[in-house]
């Protein structure tokens, strides 16, 4: 039963992270020019399914699903929750997993026991972005061309509406089985 329910929070945690990404992209998509003097690069969440080497929980304490962080900081104020700062000092959002334990291959469990998906990291676009002639432009070249980011705010919207919707299932997902813990409970 908390296996179902951290596959749907590492679920709802990355398709969180892809919504914010999206709405970035979406909130940037005319800027021209950012700190370092080039325009905004369309970013992207890859994922990757959780195992045991990539889950934000160690597999040494089973009995109580979590085990100890490696890391410094912490979400949650509890160390199974820590996560690694970046080389930039931002923190990146880890999906918190339950440890697979127990169970037979095949039900469930992968080969390498992947649990859920986790956030690999963010990639930023390696296009050059689109070149619009507007010589009256402040960030336009010797002929008149000003480069915007390639970003298509069309199909940043579909893929928002994509994201919510997976959101929404691993949700419902989520609260069935809450549901049927309750029950087993209620026993």
């Amino acid at each position: 039963m908390f296996r179902s329910m951290g596959i749907a929070s590492s679920g709802l945690s990355a398709q969180r992270q892809r919504m914010e990404t999206i709405a970035q992209n979406i909130a940037n998509a005319d800027v021209t020019r950012g700190p370092d003097g080039t325009p905004y690069k369309r970013r992207s969440v890859v994922m990757e399914s959780a195992n045991a080497n990539n889950a934000a929980f160690d597999i040494g304490a089973p009995a109580l699903g979590t085990g100890s962080a490696t890391s410094s900081s912490s979400v949650f104020g509890s160390a199974p929750f820590a996560v690694p700062a970046t080389d930039d000092g931002r923190r990146p959002i880890e999906v918190p997993v339950l440890a697979v334990t127990g169970g037979s291959a095949g039900i469930g469990v992968g080969p390498n026991g992947e649990y859920g998906v986790r956030v690999a990291g963010i990639a930023e676009d390696q296009g050059e972005g689109k070149l619009l002639y507007e010589p009256a432009h402040p960030d336009a070249d010797a002929n008149g061309y000003v480069r915007y980011p390639d970003i298509d705010t069309t199909q940043e919207l579909v893929n928002l509406m994509d994201a919510k919707r997976v959101y929404e299932a691993n949700a419902a997902v989520f609260q069935t089985a809450k549901s049927m813990l309750r029950a087993a409970l209620d026993i």
